[in-house]
């Protein structure tokens, strides 16, 4: 009940921030040479986080499967911003092969990279696989972002060695991951079959937000093993509408939140909580936490287990490095 109070009327928690706040108020100047990576900034959340971290005198890259969106936020920034720097990058994260091109063309910058965002997110209601045999939307939400933060982590490690500048990582989840149950791996392969009988949209969507706040568990682990200056936090940034709904543009989806206005975020609100973990001084040092409304708060229990997300990790070591296209087999899930 406080809880819900707390959202309803915006009261901030211990970091002085709540549900009201905006990105622009969580944040402040960044350090010169700042480099920060976002995907899905062409529109929603991740062009509000985009835009607040440019004011803040960040280097912005920008991928994006649609070119002329990513072009088009670019144009869109450099008009509050004339100094920005923005470089707009293609990258489709459901392409394992993408993903690996998108980072050897970044290496090839020679630039910093201080910041990675993993908030582009999809929504498949219908069922679909992916050219690397991966149900579409947890290849999108989870592995494509996956293999990318493993291909960037050294950049990262180098950059903070360097600079003496805290490397942070934010994954984008949602509250919706604690709809999950049962078994991921199993669950996972049943719907990564070409003929699924068992999808359900909104399952395998909580699954990939589940994934995103169990790899930050385990990542964050392997960063302390590792003694590196690099951090990694996830993010529910609330209830907002954004294109996440594009495929059901309509009559229903308008009344649906229309009804559910009061409860809804703008999307400067919605940001709030990417660019605070982000960014803010505060939380130096702090990583492996799940954040709600710019305050650290607890994932589900399954979440929270670190035998799942080892586990977790272990499986998308083996889909990202197969050679060839990998349909996991249910019966022979790792343990």
């Amino acid at each position: 009940m406080l809880l819900s109070f707390n959202y309803l009327s915006g009261s901030p928690g211990p970091s002085g921030f709540g549900s009201k706040s905006t990105a622009e108020h969580v944040t402040s100047s960044l350090p010169p040479s700042f480099t920060a990576i976002i995907t899905g900034a062409t529109s929603g959340i991740g062009a509000e986080t985009a835009r607040i971290l440019a004011k803040r005198g960040a280097r912005l890259i920008l991928p994006s499967r649609n070119l002329k969106a990513a072009e088009e936020t670019k144009a869109r920034i450099e008009s509050e911003c004339s100094d920005s720097e923005i470089i707009v990058m293609s990258l489709d994260l459901s392409s394992l092969s993408s993903v690996r091109t998108f980072v050897s063309q970044f290496e090839s910058l020679n630039l910093p990279l201080n910041l990675l965002i993993n908030n582009a997110g999809k929504f498949s209601h219908e069922h679909a696989i992916t050219e690397d045999g991966i149900e579409m939307t947890f290849a999108t939400n989870y592995l494509g972002h996956f293999l990318l933060t493993k291909l960037l982590v050294n950049k990262m490690v180098e950059t903070a060695k360097v600079t003496g500048v805290e490397g942070r990582i934010v994954n984008v989840s949602s509250s919706i991951h604690s709809w999950f149950s049962g078994d991921i791996l199993k669950y996972l392969g049943q719907i990564s079959r070409n003929k699924s009988r068992n999808y359900d949209a909104t399952r395998a969507y909580a699954l990939s937000k589940l994934a995103n706040v169990l790899h930050t568990h385990e990542l964050a682990r392997r960063f302390k093993q590792m003694g590196a200056n690099v951090t990694v936090n996830c993010v529910h940034p609330g209830i907002v509408r954004t294109r996440l709904t594009r495929d059901r543009e309509g009559f229903i989806t308008d009344l649906v939140f229309f009804m559910a206005s009061k409860l809804l975020k703008t999307i400067p609100q919605a940001a709030a909580t990417t660019c605070y973990v982000a960014t803010n001084p505060r939380l130096r040092h702090v990583t492996g936490k799940y954040f709600v409304d710019c305050n650290e708060s607890s994932p589900s229990k399954l979440a929270a287990s670190p035998s799942e997300a080892a586990r977790l990790w272990s499986a998308s070591e083996i889909m990202v490095n197969a050679s060839s296209k990998l349909l996991f087999d249910p019966n022979n899930a790792l343990e």
